[in-house]
């Protein structure tokens, strides 16, 4: 890897949605942006990232009803990052906690996601995104 930083690499174009929001509104904001994921704020603060997945995972799974609100389907603790964190650091903390998608933040505000996609536009990553990507899903275990 190079001496790129995160800024360098990460998608600027964030898609969010409050806490207080439903799933619906987080599963019609992903579809208007061609998006797989929402960053969740509260109060503009960044609380969590909800994608695709775990909407079929925490909602549909588990029968819950569509205007279940946001807050109640991300984990807690969210890992984020600021954008001038160097490339391999990032790499290293999304392997470290089997992300697949890192928000990306100056303050508590989001700025950016830096997500497997946006690393394998980058040069020599092939290996670091087996690596990520073979790392077992936080929720089943599996890879």
């Amino acid at each position: 890897m190079d001496a790129r930083t995160v800024a360098d690499v990460m998608t600027r174009d964030v898609v969010s949605v409050d806490i207080t929001d439903s799933a619906q509104e987080a599963a019609r904001l992903m579809r208007e942006n061609a998006t797989g994921d929402v960053v969740v704020t509260d109060s503009g603060r960044v609380a969590g990232i909800l994608t695709d997945r775990d909407l079929a995972v925490r909602l549909v799974a588990e029968g819950r009803d569509s205007m279940t609100r946001v807050g109640e389907l991300v984990l807690e603790n969210v890992v984020t990052c600021p954008p001038d964190t160097a490339l391999a650091d990032a790499v290293r903390t999304m392997r470290n906690h089997d992300v697949r998608r890192l928000p990306v933040v100056e303050g508590d505000r989001a700025v950016g996601i830096l997500s497997l996609g946006d690393l394998a536009l980058i040069t020599d990553a092939g290996d670091l995104l087996a690596d990520i990507s073979a790392a077992p899903d936080s929720e089943t275990g599996k890879a």
